[in-house]
């Protein structure tokens, strides 16, 4: 293992080559800094998702970003007429796209060595752990790590899953005191509120929960918190800071789970600061590849699952659109799918799409519940994986339903100003 700057290391990149970046919150920031500074690129493929800012480097004639989840940087790129591509495909297939790029650099960003020569993977294991082992133990391939004090040291599960690498597989290793990314925490919005509150309901003792991404989840997660219930079990893509306040508020047992017993699991972690601290050394959280935690049959395995994730649109069919607007990439598919399907499989389980009923386009109010979708549309989710849909006028439970009767029990639940014409609409269905 060699040790070097951000700015030695960039100097083993070829003008040709092709290079596997650690997903979001453990992207090595300070490589892609120093990349970004060259001039010389002819053929650079980098495969990624959700970057934390828009490097330059993804500017430069020559450089082709290939993205899995797009964030605000990639759809700044994107918009600006740079080379950014999206692959369509959920969490889970990233494991398989990194495995056939085979790309000659992997760079990912954990914490520093222990006194074992481990690193540990921090807060994101995601769908590159076995690709970044072979590239490890590969000596035409480069293994670069970024290390960080101030991200925690995290725990996976022996003896599968050891969520770390040791130095010895590590060819090149950058030190920083960068600090990870945080997500500040919002007041929820009345309507946040009130979708929270519905999905409350359907939340018994001994649930074992996952939550996506934004304000509904962490409104969600804050009810359960300071309510009443409890002897909750966490399995979750994405471990939050409104999970943490859950465990903090003595609400999660883990004990009432069909995988996983005793323990929170996630396969990536973002949040505030406050959580990042939480995670150093906790044994309650275990972090996990996401070809494992976002397995629909593993997700279905827990007793009392519920999932909580978010859409743009819903028709009175029942498909959801959670990834794109107009036809355009706005975000990523994720385990979006999985978790619909994993947390509908069970008699006892339930899955609910979250979402305002309405949404201001350019001054004017649209419903997010359509009784068709225009011609383009990308459907992340389709109609047969439903379960419920939450808006804050209340939650359709549409399993099981027929086409007409899923339809009026949508329209129900779009604004007033919207929901006469969707019955009507409803009545022609089926």
């Amino acid at each position: 293992m060699k040790r070097c700057s951000a700015e030695e290391a960039v100097e083993l990149i070829r003008p040709v080559d092709s290079l596997c970046l650690g997903f979001g919150p453990v992207q090595p920031c300070s490589l892609l800094a120093a990349m970004s500074k060259r001039e010389d690129w002819e053929d650079l493929t980098a495969f990624g998702g959700m970057l934390l800012e828009p490097y330059t480097l993804f500017t430069k004639p020559g450089v082709h970003l290939l993205s899995g989840f797009f964030g605000p940087a990639e759809r700044l790129l994107r918009n600006a007429g740079h080379d950014v591509s999206f692959l369509p495909g959920d969490f889970r297939r990233f494991k398989l796209f990194a495995e056939r790029m085979h790309a000659r650099i992997m760079a990912i960003t954990a914490t520093p060595p222990d006194s074992d020569g481990f690193l540990s993977l921090s807060i994101a294991a995601g769908a590159t752990v076995d690709e970044i082992h072979r590239c490890g133990s590969d000596p035409d391939r480069l293994l670069v790590v970024e290390t960080t004090p101030f991200l925690p040291r995290t725990l996976g599960l022996l003896p599968d899953h050891s969520h770390r690498v040791h130095v010895d597989e590590v060819d090149i290793m950058i030190e920083t005191q960068r600090v990870p990314m945080e997500l500040p925490e919002k007041n929820p919005t009345d309507i946040e509120r009130a979708i929270a509150t519905f999905v409350q309901g359907f939340v018994p003792d001994g649930a074992t929960i996952q939550t996506g991404i934004g304000g509904i989840p962490g409104a969600v997660a804050g009810l359960l918190a300071d309510g009443p219930g409890g002897d909750y079990g966490v399995h979750s893509e994405m471990f939050t800071t409104g999970l943490m306040r859950l465990h903090k508020a003595g609400k999660v047992s883990n004990a009432h789970k069909g995988s996983h017993v005793g323990y929170s699991v996630a396969t990536f972690a973002m949040g505030s600061t406050e959580l990042y601290q939480w995670l150093e050394g906790q044994e309650e959280v275990r972090f996990l590849p996401v070809e494992h935690v976002n397995t629909p049959m593993i997700i279905a395995a827990n007793r009392n699952m519920r999932c909580i994730n978010g859409a743009l649109m819903v028709d009175l069919a029942g498909q959801v659109v959670a990834d794109s607007i107009d036809g355009r990439q706005h975000s990523g598919i994720g385990g979006h799918e999985d978790f619909t399907s994993g947390g509908s499989f069970e008699a006892d389980d339930r899955s609910m799409i979250c979402m305002p009923s309405t949404v201001e386009v350019g001054g004017e109010t649209l419903s997010r519940i359509l009784a068709t979708f225009a011609a383009g549309t990308l459907v992340t989710t389709p109609r047969h994986q439903l379960d419920i849909v939450v808006t804050e006028y209340g939650a359709a439970e549409v399993s099981g339903l027929t086409v007409s009767d899923r339809a009026h029990a949508l329209a129900e639940i779009a604004h007033p100003d919207f929901r006469a014409a969707l019955h009507a609409q409803s009545d022609k269905i089926g």
